[in-house]
């Protein structure tokens, strides 16, 4: 007999930025599987991190708790195995949970083992392929005597093909921003990593109980730098214009191309999501899957002369986020503020599990129902000794220099005007917030 609580299939892409999307008119971008869940489901327009890089912001996920009280300063630190996560709730709730690719939560351990099933049952996993990240891997491989530490730099030896991915890295070890390069890998389609990931999934899936609810966490590596990809990703790219940086520098070929190759990956995820939906409706399960698309934090993208992540500015500290599913509201575009952690306590509101101890998060599922229009009054982000609140038109951020910044986002979108000394009413109003969330 099928379970009444719901499956959850979610979708999770490593810096994918929030504006980077096919409903975007500005970009050429073709992702029918990403509007199909527009159309069926809900999309949020103002969604970020609690923290714009990879381990933080999954600490943050995982235990649905702030920046400053999930145990994970930075990329340095491995999420508390001793604090409760959403994954062991809803365990604890009979799901099966799964999850495959690059999980990031004991990041500097660096060791993933072979089958990539370290730690997985400490954080409550029952199964799954956690694997190394694109620079990780790399990293792990030459520390460790050019062995693999990890399942896909293991499988990538297993098919002789662990050559030509390294002498890919090689040239740009140790230089300035290394993982920001473009190239096109000599890597066959099925052995490039988010293509491998989606293989992992989609068996994983395959095998799931059909007499209990499951839980997927499909961790995509891309389209994280660097923005290498096949061949057959970039030949519908290598010839197409892409808008160029918002106040960046002056757009190069390097610029062009990663530009365009993060689009590509974007596309090719598109691709696995589309599959790994169909599988779901094999199954005879659409009807009683909620559907989640959304990623750990965004990237700059040359934007105001940047690349990667780790800073305040909304293309590194926004994220996507679609949902759809049973009861979920269809063709809705959402504009309620939203924290990305708020997904742990969403997730348990649908298994019918309590929320986890000392939680900051909050369930959407009001807004995606129908039941209410806004969800937050603000949400604040940070990393290191910067911190940021948005109240859904003004940012205010302190920390990141040595004068403090305020936008007005609806009438400066690109955050380009920094109006603090002008608005000393605003500032105050925000710092108070932010000071009541320390």
């Amino acid at each position: 007999m099928a379970s009444t609580q719901p499956n959850i299939l979610f979708l999770f892409p490593d810096q994918h930025r929030p504006d980077w999307l096919g409903c975007n008119p500005d970009l050429p971008l073709r992702t029918p599987t990403l509007d199909r869940l527009c159309a069926n489901g809900v999309r949020f327009t103002n969604t970020f991190t609690p923290s714009p890089v990879c381990s933080p912001a999954r600490a943050c996920l995982a235990t649905g708790r702030d920046y400053g009280r999930c145990g994970v300063r930075n990329n340095g630190q491995n999420t508390p195995a001793e604090l409760p996560t959403y994954y062991r709730a809803l365990r604890d709730a009979g799901y099966e949970v799964g999850g495959v690719g690059k999980f990031d939560l004991h990041k500097p351990d660096r060791d993933w083992g072979l089958d990539g099933s370290n730690m997985l049952g400490e954080y409550g996993f029952t199964c799954g392929i956690d694997n190394e990240g694109k620079g990780d891997a790399i990293a792990a491989f030459r520390q460790n005597s050019m062995s693999p530490r990890g399942p896909y730099m293991q499988f990538l030896k297993e098919r002789g093909l662990l050559e030509p991915h390294f002498a890919m890295y090689e040239p740009h070890l140790g230089t300035p921003g290394w993982l920001n390069f473009p190239a096109v890998t000599e890597l066959p389609d099925d052995a490039y990593c988010d293509n491998w990931v989606a293989e992992n999934g989609m068996r994983l899936l395959r095998d799931f109980p059909t007499d209990r609810p499951w839980h997927l966490v499909v961790n995509f590596v891309g389209p994280h730098g660097p923005f290498d990809v096949t061949a057959d990703m970039r030949s519908r790219w290598e010839d197409a214009d892409i808008p160029p940086p918002t106040a960046g520098d002056e757009v190069d070929t390097d610029t062009r191309a990663r530009r365009q190759n993060y689009a590509a990956m974007i596309e090719n995820i598109d691709a696995h999501v589309g599959r790994m939906i169909d599988l779901v409706e094999q199954r005879e399960e659409l009807d009683r899957t909620l559907i989640v698309y959304s990623s750990d934090h965004g990237e700059m993208l040359g934007d105001h002369g940047r690349w990667g992540k780790s800073v305040w500015h909304t293309p590194s500290s926004g994220v996507p986020l679609i949902v759809s599913g049973p009861g979920v509201r269809r063709s809705v575009v959402s504009d309620a503020l939203v924290s990305l952690h708020d997904l742990a306590a969403t997730f348990l509101d649908y298994a019918g599990a309590p929320p986890l101890p000392d939680s900051d998060a909050r369930s959407i599922r009001g807004v995606v129902e129908g039941h209410c229009e806004d969800h937050r009054n603000h949400v604040v982000s940070g990393l290191n000794g910067w911190r940021m609140v948005f109240d859904g038109r003004y940012k205010y951020v302190t920390g990141a220099g040595e004068a403090d910044l305020l936008f007005d986002l609806r009438q400066d979108p690109r955050e380009l005007r920094n109006i603090a000394d002008a608005r000393p009413d605003i500032v105050g109003r925000l710092v108070a917030l932010l000071d009541a969330c320390q």
